[in-house]
């Protein structure tokens, strides 16, 4: 099949997506969408970047009644990015049917959010806890819901909201159609699918079908002072359609933000410690095409995962490989080809020699006009969107637990930097990261994790004085 007519889509599903430009259905698309049009349970196992959620979204649009006002569909998300960017696509998706689709999270006004699902509202979008919350306070009633959707269930399990989807699910007609879509499918997911998925079918797409060996990747050696101008150089040389500029620090992300707009570029910044509503606001009019250059940090740009994206630049060097790989692709995207170039100061040669060994790639020197063949990148095992770094060598490691989580805004890329400032050990001495709602767990090497405890515990991390400990067991 190549085309989204041959997926079986109707003619108003086919204008909408004419309008946005899609022309070629992804392979997941290829796969999902005619089961799901025929009314199959699928487990789909599929990466952020591959279409997965007009894989879901589409099929789900057809069969919804926009002159019915109950809530006929419900797609559940781990994060509230995550639920801000299916929002997005669903109801460009389902704007020629009049299809009203409403988000809920948690973060927002739920007196705001009720009122959205008073007004109407056919499909909703939402956090497990805010839907978990307006179904307590009688706002959201899931008797007529016949599509549910699982976004990122593999999130979901580490972020422990498991338990809290078997509710919500338990609340729904025995007789809905169910969608599971996971990069990974650990025990707990699978066994999830066992118990509210009827007779699925499961369709995968491999990762090597991402476009990640789709990016052109240089460096260009600029020192400290320096680094400014080098962008600068970059930016005018490459002109880029929309570009990240990789940042390691909030503070450094608003300081080279006002360099760039005083130089008159169009630029915006994207860091944790702006309000929820500036992020927001920032992050729509990047994926609308409205913004051209975005300075972030890797956690704030978690959701941004957008086909348009023609360039990632580091202005730091990535901490590891893996975060290395976790930024370029996000360019290279749905078929398109993308370029990444890191700025390298003299003493950081070889952090990009490992960048190079450990995730084996080629990167090369840029000069203006420069093109080389892309290479390759594999990704090793690791958890989905879960930018861990791996350790140095293979001694005996300590647990710790960190008081603070995701209800603090806590990501894992935020405690490997608070654990190598505060200690002085490498990125990739710190493995195993995983952040919870209200807590972390995080391994060390087991000789450095006295000092590492004592010099952590009490530490502020996004704002919050973290406490650290030996885990138990």
């Amino acid at each position: 099949m190549s085309t989204f007519a041959e997926l079986g889509l109707s003619e108003s599903q086919l204008e909408a997506l004419r309008r946005v430009g899609y022309e070629t259905p992804s392979p997941i698309q290829v796969q999902a969408v005619p089961l799901l049009l025929e009314g199959r349970d699928v487990i789909g196992q599929a990466q952020t970047g591959t279409g997965k959620t007009a894989a879901f979204g589409l099929p789900m649009l057809e069969y919804v009644d926009p002159s019915e006002d109950e809530v006929q569909a419900l797609v559940l998300t781990p994060t509230r990015e995550l639920c801000i960017q299916v929002t997005q696509a669903l109801r460009t998706y389902g704007a020629v049917k009049g299809i009203d689709v409403v988000a809920v999270f948690g973060g927002a006004p739920i007196r705001t959010q009720q009122a959205q699902l008073r007004a109407g509202g056919q499909v909703v979008v939402g956090t497990v806890g805010r839907v978990l919350d307006l179904i307590s306070r009688h706002s959201l009633m899931l008797n007529a819901c016949r599509y549910v959707v699982l976004d990122e269930a593999d999130e979901m399990l580490d972020l422990g909201f498991l338990e809290d989807v078997e509710k919500i699910l338990s609340l729904t007609p025995g007789s809905r159609q169910t969608a599971l879509f996971s990069a990974t499918i650990p025990p707990e997911v699978r066994r999830l699918a066992d118990t509210y998925l009827l007779d699925p079918v499961t369709v995968k797409v491999q990762a090597a079908t991402l476009t990640i060996d789709t990016v052109e990747q240089f460096a260009l050696e600029a020192k400290g002072p320096e680094k400014v101008s080098a962008l600068t150089r970059v930016l005018e040389a490459e002109k880029p359609h929309q570009a990240i500029v990789f940042v390691r620090t909030k503070i450094r992300c608003d300081q080279l933000h006002r360099t760039l707009r005083d130089k008159g570029w169009d630029v915006k910044a994207l860091h944790g410690d702006m309000s929820q509503g500036s992020r927001d606001g920032v992050m729509i009019s990047f994926k609308d095409g409205r913004l051209r250059i975005l300075v972030a940090t890797d956690v704030a740009a978690r959701g941004l995962d957008i086909s348009a994206i023609s360039h990632i630049i580091n202005y730091d060097i990535p901490t590891s490989p893996d975060v290395y790989v976790h930024r370029i692709g996000r360019t290279g995207r749905v078929g398109r080809s993308g370029r990444a170039i890191t700025l390298v100061e003299p003493r950081q040669r070889r952090d990009l020699e490992a960048i190079e060994r450990n995730a084996n790639t080629t990167v090369a020197p840029w000069v203006e006009g420069a093109h080389v063949a892309p290479a390759p990148v594999r990704e090793r095992p690791k958890r989905h969107r879960k930018p861990q770094v791996s350790r140095n060598g293979g001694g005996p490691q300590a647990k710790l637990i960190v008081s603070g989580g995701r209800a603090a805004g806590i990501e894992v890329a935020d405690l490997v930097a608070a654990v190598t400032e505060a200690s002085g050990l490498d990125g990739e001495a710190v493995s195993n990261v995983r952040v919870l709602e209200r807590f972390a767990f995080l391994e060390v090497p087991e000789p450095q994790a006295a000092q590492v405890v004592e010099l952590l515990d009490g530490t502020r991390v996004r704002g919050t004085a973290v406490r650290v400990q030996h885990a138990a067991g």
